[in-house]
């Protein structure tokens, strides 16, 4: 009887110390786990934190096309178009020399970029620090090919605009992008009458602003708003 007691007291004692093995041994697994999933959470978070930052500088930052001037000399067609850019509410301050116009007549689609930075950044003839007057004498447009446009500053209270090879648009900014389309040019011949042309003005973060326009019907004045 004796015996049989004391083998008892022995096994009790074993299964004591297998459950508290267990204990700990499900106490460091669930202590990995929460490491695993805090570490796991944290950099989630991180990344969400840095996705919105960029999606709302993507929504609130862009460029609006405030207006769209034509030039036609007399008895000819279209050949100069003059897009007056400003930024969006809430923009960021946006580089002209990363931003680009797309721009088609339906038949040809070009691709420009600053003329002052892929041709010569000290060439005064691509860029106007404070255009005057009429804007259709504000930089010498025999020299924008089909890939250029150039450059006006009309409005910069700031001085973000005044250095030639790195005009940056902020609050409050407007400028004009000059297009030159005559031979040589963006379409390569002059803007005919009835023609649907449609294209944006895209910056390096954000949305772009918006070109759709019809020339008019015919051609009896030399300068024509067109948006």
């Amino acid at each position: 009887m004796r015996k049989l007691l004391f083998n008892e007291k022995n096994n009790g004692g074993s299964i004591g110390i297998g459950a508290m093995i267990v204990l700990i041994a499900m106490i460091l697994v669930a202590g990995v786990a929460a490491s695993v999933i805090i570490s796991t959470s944290t950099t989630l978070q991180s990344q969400a934190m840095k996705t919105g930052i960029q999606t709302i500088r993507e929504v609130s930052s862009g460029l609006n096309v405030f207006s769209i001037v034509g030039y036609a000399a007399t008895g000819e067609d279209m050949s100069c178009l003059a897009i007056t850019i400003e930024g969006r509410p809430g923009a960021n301050r946006i580089d002209l020399n990363n931003t680009f116009i797309l721009i088609s007549d339906g038949t040809t689609k070009s691709l420009l970029s600053y003329a002052c930075i892929s041709d010569d950044p000290t060439n005064v003839s691509f860029f106007n620090a404070s255009v005057t007057g009429d804007l259709f004498t504000a930089v010498n447009w025999s020299l924008l090919d089909s890939a250029k446009f150039a450059v006006g500053v009309l409005q910069d209270y700031d001085g973000s605009m005044s250095t030639q090879a790195n005009p940056t648009i902020n609050r409050g900014d407007k400028a004009c992008l000059f297009i030159h389309m005559d031979t040589g040019g963006t379409f390569d011949s002059q803007l005919p009458t009835r023609t649907e042309v449609f294209g944006e003005v895209i910056p390096e973060i954000g949305a772009s602003g918006v070109i759709g326009f019809t020339s008019p019907m015919s051609y009896f004045d030399n300068i024509y708003t067109l948006q």
